[in-house]
């Protein structure tokens, strides 16, 4: 796949592919993402979670929302005609490691790991620039990744602009599109977040909880009460930092005791899957929410269908406990752990 088609690569009937990479759903994806509609790892492909950043960024634009990239809606993402690519030296540091020989499957196995780090330099790399690993290789067909010096190319969502530092005032986080929002005190859009939200065995909580605490680069803490499936340990257990903890490289606590929003050792399969009741972002994503919130934040969990977002909605009181959990040293914390 060339740089050059890539990067002038233009809707057309046949353009986008759920099923492989192709020059437009590069292009679409990192266009996305630098206006804040993160499409989540960055494959190529126009997978449900590029379909919902589109959708998003449609209904954020008072345009006609839907999964077709429309002329309007590509004219305003194209505004931005800076290339989607660019090209990286890989350092020492990338390939320094060191390396997990292989990430364990089951939790109770990776308790003794010093650190939760990568299994290779190419899934570190493919991380940096929020890209899957397949499609690192595609850009990148003759490379190892293990060598310091090597050019590679990259997919490039910042554009070389420095990231926005608005707070958000609440974060709305959507159980039925399982989707995150920023807005700011005057209720604009500040972030837009493909994500896991709960499951039917270990649902999310209704209602308006707060930010508690901002704990980067956690612990995980098995409590055998939670009964995770697979998981046998019958007392608890904890697991050190590292991007693939399996609460990734942040933990947001939540003013529900267990609950929290955090990132995740598998971005590929963010909104793809099921989570033990809190809500899993690649960690990138939960970096940006991360950089934006504070102690008091307000997180609002709602339902909607895959509607347009100006819908009405109802809340509740907050309920059912959560499971996923990481260490937090907070005063908070430690009552909630006494009780």
């Amino acid at each position: 796949m060339k740089p050059d088609a890539i990067n002038s690569a233009q809707p057309s009937s046949k353009a986008l592919s759920n099923e492989k990479a192709s020059p437009l759903g590069i292009r679409l994806q990192v266009l996305l993402d630098r206006a804040n509609f993160s499409p989540g790892e960055i494959d190529g492909k126009f997978g449900e979670n590029a379909k919902k950043a589109l959708r998003a960024y449609a209904e954020a634009q008072q345009l006609p929302s839907g999964d077709t990239v429309t002329d309007e809606v590509w004219k305003r993402l194209v505004a931005d005609d800076r290339s989607v690519l660019a090209d990286y030296a890989i350092t020492d540091k990338d390939v320094s490691g060191p390396f997990l020989k292989k990430l364990p499957s089951r939790m109770e196995d990776m308790k003794d790991i010093p650190k939760l780090g990568f299994t290779s330099a190419r899934e570190a790399l493919a991380e940096k620039f929020h890209m899957s690993e397949q499609l690192l290789s595609v850009l990148n067909p003759a490379q190892h990744f293990d060598r310091a010096g090597d050019k590679i190319i990259v997919v490039d969502t910042n554009g070389g602009q420095a990231a926005s530092s608005a707070k958000a005032e609440r974060i709305e986080v959507d159980k039925g599109r399982q989707t995150v929002r920023l807005f700011d005190k005057t209720d604009a859009l500040l972030g837009f977040y493909p994500a896991t939200v709960g499951s039917e065995e270990k649902p999310s909580p209704s209602g308006t909880l707060k930010v508690t605490e901002v704990n980067r680069n956690p612990t995980y803490r098995y409590n055998p009460d939670y009964h995770f499936k697979g998981v046998h340990a019958r007392r608890p257990f904890k697991i050190r930092p590292g991007p693939n903890n399996p609460v990734g490289t942040i933990w947001i606590n939540l003013s529900a005791d267990g609950y929290g929003i955090h990132g995740t050792p598998s971005p590929g399969k963010v909104s793809k899957g099921e989570s033990h009741g809190c809500v899993r972002l690649t960690n990138w994503d939960a970096e940006r929410v991360a950089e934006r919130v504070a102690k008091g934040t307000q997180v609002a969990f709602v339902e909607r269908s895959d509607r347009p977002a100006n819908k009405s909605f109802t809340e509740r009181q907050p309920s059912v406990r959560g499971a996923d959990t990481a260490q937090d040293t907070s005063k908070d914390a430690r009552r909630s752990r006494a009780r």
